[in-house]
């Protein structure tokens, strides 16, 4: 099949939504199909206001519809709400195409977080955009109960993955330091609640990878964080064996793949009981979950390596990747 994907995450951005189109796309080739991603890189496009990471196309919609005409696509799927998705999805319904959505961003908490707009505002915006979506694909049964809840789409789950190529354990060559370290790999940003974590009083180093409009401000107010900024995959990797647990103060995440990479990697996690770590460690001897992140931290010193390694191979991405065939439409 031709199948392509719209998205307005696409590289050079650095997330989750990025990484798992990347392995969404590297196993439906695997499987013999053609995949073209139609992403911001594409188009014109400016940074996006508080967040300039994320790139918005500009002028869209006239050059999505001659794409698209040329492609011709067996397969459409719709991957995010933007710009992009917004031209995508005008294209479909002029042409009485079928095609999927997902939510994977939980952007109306992000848009509250930054500005106090209401939720019922931006779900009211949801409802609109995945009306038409065959289904709207979500990370989680807990974001499936929300989107059930908010009245938004038909959604369906398609979970996620880890690349256990990169993130996978050994038993360090790297000395172990005298005190515990104690990880968190995020965006630097007011929504990922990264203060609960950076201003734990534990007993080891906290270190934070990652960076983000909050960066400068949560460097001056932890001076006794190390703060590593952004970095590849590999080099996440390579730090983690000097780590012995890995922290996650987020509230507001929909699945979050950096807790399997971690458990991948041996690292345990702390995390709040929340949508997303809840989905992810569950019952699981690989992390805690508690309403006092402290607490979670303490706890999690009790947790083995290998118990978090066992768990995160549970998810792999040629599991999810045929999830998400699955529930593709064929025009």
């Amino acid at each position: 099949m031709k199948i392509v994907i719209v998205t307005d995450a696409w590289l050079p951005q650095v997330n989750g939504v990025v990484v798992c189109i990347q392995q969404t796309v590297k196993f439906l080739r695997k499987s013999g199909h053609d995949v073209f991603v139609i992403g911001p890189d594409r188009f014109r496009n400016i940074p996006c206001p508080t967040y300039p990471e994320i790139r918005l196309a500009l002028f869209a919609k006239k050059r999505i519809f001659r794409l698209l005409d040329n492609l011709e696509p067996d397969v459409l799927h719709i991957n995010t709400e933007g710009p992009l998705g917004l031209a995508a999805r005008s294209y479909a319904k002029k042409n009485e195409l079928k095609y999927t959505t997902a939510f994977q961003t939980r952007f109306p908490e992000y848009i509250k977080a930054r500005t106090g707009m209401p939720l019922s505002w931006t779900y009211a915006y949801l409802r609109w955009f995945h009306k038409n979506s065959e289904r709207v694909l979500v990370p989680s049964k807990t974001v499936q109960d929300d989107l059930i809840e908010w009245k938004v789409g038909n959604p369906e789950i398609w979970s996620l993955g880890v690349d256990i190529e990169t993130f996978k354990y050994q038993k360090s060559s790297v000395k172990k330091r005298k005190t515990k370290v104690y990880v968190c790999t995020s965006r630097l940003a007011v929504e990922k609640n990264l203060g609960d974590f950076l201003g734990l009083k534990i007993d080891g180093e906290k270190w934070m990878i990652g960076d983000g409009p909050d960066a400068i401000n949560l460097k001056k107010k932890f001076p006794d964080v190390k703060f590593f900024g952004n970095k590849t995959h590999q080099e996440i990797s390579e730090i983690y064996k000097e780590c012995d647990y890995f922290v996650f103060p987020s509230k507001t995440d929909t699945f979050g793949l950096v807790l399997l990479e971690a458990m991948a990697c041996g690292l345990p996690v702390a995390a709040y009981d929340v949508s997303g770590p809840s989905d992810v460690i569950g019952n699981s001897k690989g992390g805690v979950l508690h309403d006092d992140l402290l607490e979670a931290c303490k706890r999690v010193t009790k947790l083995k390596a290998e118990d978090a390694v066992k768990h995160a191979k549970k998810f792999s991405w040629e599991k999810a990747t045929k999830n998400f065939e699955s529930y593709l439409e064929i025009n």
